[in-house]
């Protein structure tokens, strides 16, 4: 019999199959228990952690973001009335300014509820009725359905994708959202961070961009053209598609009408409206109003000025924060800061006028081959920066003829050149003075010094100089290159000099191997050069006292809601760069500068005056740093490509003066600090001595008490003691050569000088 044929291996088989299958079952049935205990336990998270997380706490915090969204920033300013004004406003790519709802028109709110969300009232962040309405519409999923809640969420967090899983989360936010904050205050924060087209965000630019106006003053039918843009802000635009969007704002009046927001009066008036955008012809602007403006802010030229702050603000994050160049620049245009800047409206209102139609500018012009061979005209250039004595700069402006562009070349900040004559008295007389080298009437042979297998330096004369004694006074008069060429080199030495400069006087580009040495430091031949905001602030330790003020050029700088303080110059940084006692000895001297070649000037001229003047080797820059007991300042003037200037007059000087003219017409008499460590005297012109009671030639001097000069005794018929090291001739010669100095001194105060052409003094 076969195996087949067993009926009992039959019977065994057919039990084992109905094992089998009972396995299988069990199987099937494990896998769906399975499942649906996932399911179950995975929904019941889901639930649970949306329950805890709508409940839980804030999960988006509306006042953090209201820190770092990108606003739009302010620089302020303070008129003579003391008013404070707005300036100029700075943003990116994005215009946006956060206003409160109570400062917004009342219909503006009413117009984008009835839009976007009739229910808004009601609901608890979320419209379940309007949902349902998209769950059944599944191609629209993640479109549609929004209440303005979650409107809000979607431009908080920048999330836009089209998604399940956004969309979610978007919900649970929403409710989470309304449990921490009122009807109010999220449809605010709405109509504040929504995108109306233009680059404009919030509704308060939207308003100036399209109407020229403040928010608070559009009335309904303006607020429903504003409304109608967001859901297609190219396509609704009203400045690109007008009828579009005419036809939204009507029927947006429509619903506002039917909600009863606006009576049937008011919707045939707004209807009836003829709207005036800042495109139409009939467009006029409202002087008075601040945001008219400002509806271009884009096309608006700043001023010097505020492209100095913007430098200066930048400069200042990077250094306190560690922001790079990059960050400091977005903290600026993109987190709504609030700038008050140290400008006076009118000196730098006086200052434009003057550079603008180059009133007692040179008008000249040179010609020069650019990189493409081509031959190209420009006309001569300047640059002036005016500062108090306490580093506030008041006005500045970085070129002649009409600004044509934001935030290009400032010369005055930014455009260093070398300083010619205008360098000695901060690298050879203020520190020889400081360090007891040198006083008011000091002898120094006026005489060039043997320098490479060469005489160096020439006087402006072109001679290699007088060889004779001439005194401290008659060498910064006449501005001789030989006398501080020997000081440095054989009294005050080339580190000591080049310290100053970087360490006290703060000039910034100084080359710490080519700079220390003779031509950079007694003639100004510095290998980068400086800048007029560089040479004023140091020029004004001449007139205060000896303290060196950081150049400033805003008070302070707060965040958008002015609660934080980012950055202050309220009380300005300074140090002792030189003695009070130098500073008023450096002070006289520098009065005796003659500037008569300048005009009269009558209203600057009854103040005290200091001056330098200030000449490169073949003339390519000229330069004038002055002040008087107000203001201090430095002016430049050169071609952008160097070349010679050949003026026999200083036009830095003549528009020193005709700024300063204007600039104190009205001002109180006032004087320059004197101090009490120093001495009024008269000295012998002849040994630069103390006058005795036998000098026929003597002039007023200033001295320290500390240390006070000889008395002379050469006019008495007295011969010099033996630890002078001088004979009777030598007395004898003395004499003659003061007789020859003082005879100079007598010709210079004539107006007929000469120029010079190797860093000295000129007219």
């Amino acid at each position: 019999m076969s195996k087949n044929n067993n009926p009992e291996q039959f019977v065994a088989k057919k039990k084992k199959k109905k094992k089998r299958m009972s396995k299988a079952g069990m199987i099937i049935l494990s896998i769906f228990s399975t499942l649906f205990l996932t399911a179950f336990i995975a929904c019941s998270y889901i639930l649970i952690s949306a329950i805890a997380y709508i409940n839980g706490d804030l999960a988006i915090d509306l006042d953090e973001y209201k820190e770092s969204q990108n606003q739009t920033s302010f620089i302020y300013a303070t008129d003579s009335d003391g008013k404070t004004v707005e300036l100029a406003r700075l943003h990116g790519e994005e215009d946006r300014v956060w206003v409160d709802l109570e400062d917004m028109s009342p219909y503006m709110s009413k117009a984008v509820i009835a839009l976007e969300d009739n229910r808004f009232e009601t609901h608890k962040g979320v419209d379940w009725i309007r949902l349902g309405g998209v769950i059944l519409k599944p191609n629209q999923i993640g479109q549609g359905g929004s209440t303005l809640t979650q409107q809000l969420i979607k431009n908080l967090t920048n999330n836009k994708s089209v998604t399940i899983v956004r969309k979610y989360r978007e919900i649970l936010s929403a409710l989470n959202f309304e449990k921490y904050y009122d009807k109010d205050t999220i449809i605010e924060a709405y109509l504040n961070t929504a995108y109306f087209g233009s680059g404009c965000y919030g509704v308060k630019t939207a308003a100036q961009k399209y109407f020229g106006k403040d928010i608070k003053d559009l009335n309904a039918a303006e607020c429903a053209v504003i409304a109608s843009i967001t859901q297609k802000p190219t396509t609704n635009n009203p400045l690109l598609n007008p009828e579009n969007n005419k036809e939204r704002a009507n029927y947006c009046l429509k619903i506002m009408n039917t909600l009863g927001s606006i009576s049937n009066t008011e919707y045939q008036e707004a209807l009836n409206y003829k709207l005036i955008f800042t495109s139409s012809e009939d467009y006029v602007p409202d002087e008075e109003s601040e945001a008219s403006k400002k509806v271009n802010e884009k096309d608006v030229i700043n001023s010097f000025y505020v492209d100095y702050v913007i430098q200066c603000v930048r400069d200042d994050l990077m250094e306190e924060y560690g922001y790079s160049k990059q960050q400091a620049t977005d903290e600026i245009y993109y987190h709504g800061l609030k700038i008050y800047a140290a400008v006076d409206l009118d000196i730098q209102s006086t200052l434009e006028d003057i550079y603008v139609n180059r009133k007692s500018l040179p008008t000249t012009t040179h010609t020069y081959t650019n990189n493409d061979g081509e031959k190209v005209k420009e006309k001569v250039q300047s640059a002036m920066t005016i500062m108090d004595y306490s580093g506030r700069v008041v006005a500045i402006v970085g070129q002649a003829d009409e600004k044509t562009e934001n935030r290009g070349l400032n010369r005055a900040a930014n455009s260093y050149r070398q300083p010619g004559s205008t360098i000695k008295p901060l690298a050879t007389y203020a520190p020889s003075i400081e360090s007891n080298i040198l006083n008011y009437s000091s002898k120094v042979k006026d005489y060039a010094i043997a320098l490479n297998g060469e005489f160096w330096p020439h006087n402006v004369d072109k001679s290699l100089g007088s060889n004779s004694n001439v005194t401290v006074q008659y060498a910064i008069q006449e501005s001789l290159n030989t006398v501080p060429a020997r000081v440095i080199n054989y009294d005050l030495g080339i580190e000591n000099s080049f310290n100053y400069l970087k360490d006290k006087f703060h000039l910034k580009k100084l080359d710490d191997t080519n700079d220390k040495a003779l031509a950079p430091l007694a003639t100004g031949a510095l290998t980068n050069g400086a800048t007029t905001v560089e040479m004023a602030a140091a020029y004004a330790t001449f007139g205060n006292g000896g303290l060196y003020y950081k150049p400033y050029s805003y008070y302070k700088v707060t965040n958008s809601k002015g609660t934080k303080v980012v950055l202050s110059n309220e009380n300005p940084q300074f140090e002792r760069a030189i003695s009070e006692e130098t500073s008023y000895i450096m002070n006289k001297l520098l009065q005796t500068v003659n500037t008569s070649y300048y005009g009269t000037a009558s209203t600057v001229r009854e103040f005290p005056i200091f001056a330098k003047t200030g000449t490169t080797t073949s003339e390519k820059d000229r330069w004038f740093c002055a002040g008087t007991p107000y203001y201090v300042a430095a002016v430049w003037c050169g071609y952008d490509h160097p070349d010679s200037l050949n003026y026999d007059l200083n036009p830095c000087g003549k528009i020193f003066f005709r700024v300063f003219d204007e600039i104190h017409e009205g001002l109180a008499e006032k004087e320059f600090p004197t101090s009490t460590g120093v001495v009024e005297k008269r000295y012998c012109t002849i040994s630069g001595k103390l006058a005795g009671s036998g000098c026929y030639s003597t002039r007023t001097g200033y001295y320290k008490l500390s240390s006070m000069p000889q008395t002379c005794t050469y006019c008495s018929g007295h011969q010099r003691t033996v630890t002078d090291g001088n004979s009777a001739a030598d007395s004898i010669g003395q004499i003659i050569e003061g007789l020859g100095e003082f005879a100079g001194q007598v010709i210079s105060e004539k107006p007929n000088g000469s120029t010079d052409s190797e860093n000295t003094g000129e007219r």
